[in-house]
């Protein structure tokens, strides 16, 4: 099974593919940590990825494909993987399909977290985490257990991200839906997409996701 998660920030399509992945034991592929960990083990591409981000330039499409086929060379992925962060253009979807196929594999199950903006932007200006272990939590979807406590940790070090505002978000979701919802005519012509509310509860998102996988 090989799935594709779209949605734009804060929709909760990183959260399900970590319960996914755990669930039907593949592993959840975010392109920005298989571009830290192929610089970090310095591998060629990871090296060429280095040079070019220091000069502060953008990744090629053809970089982020290689390290992404290195990746699925690990027999962690030999049942499949999660793609999440990738493809965000049309030319990186249609790639990534070359590269799938001399592989001989396929995209089986894209995923739209559709949202409403409104409800995504509180949802996003309400997230903090435990600056110890990383939990995550929601002023208005999920209190720790015990007020001040982390219930993970114990911690009482909580952190917000300075970017989850309301400007901020704003531009987030005009970059998306300029770069990335044109790429789903692609996969619905493909008869792979499917749509589902990124902002019901987990459990529901979860189920729903089950549901399809299991088609």
């Amino acid at each position: 099974m090989i799935m594709v998660l779209f949605g734009p920030p804060g929709c909760g399509k990183g959260t399900q593919a970590g319960i996914i992945a755990k669930d039907i034991e593949i592993p959840h592929l975010s392109t920005g940590d298989m571009l830290r960990d192929a610089v970090k083990s310095k591998t060629e591409t990871g090296l060429k990825a280095a040079s070019i981000m220091e000069e502060g330039k953008l990744v090629s499409d053809e970089i982020v494909i290689n390290i992404i086929k290195d990746r699925i060379c690990n027999s962690d992925c030999k049942n499949g993987f999660i793609l999440d962060g990738f493809p965000r253009t049309v030319s990186q979807a249609k790639e990534l399909d070359i590269m799938l196929t001399t592989e001989n594999m396929k995209v089986d199950l894209v995923v739209d977290f559709s949202v409403n903006d409104e409800a995504l932007i509180s949802r996003i200006e309400g997230r903090f985490s435990c600056g110890d272990c990383g939990e995550g939590y929601n002023d208005h979807t999920k209190l720790p257990t015990k007020e001040g406590i982390c219930d993970e940790c114990g911690s009482s070090n909580f952190i917000r991200r300075k970017d989850d505002n309301r400007a901020t978000v704003s531009k987030r979701l005009e970059a998306y839906y300029k770069d990335t919802l044109p790429i789903l005519p692609y996969y619905k012509e493909k008869k792979v997409l499917h749509s589902i509310d990124g902002l019901a509860d987990i459990d529901s998102v979860t189920t729903e996701l089950m549901s399809l996988i299991k088609k």
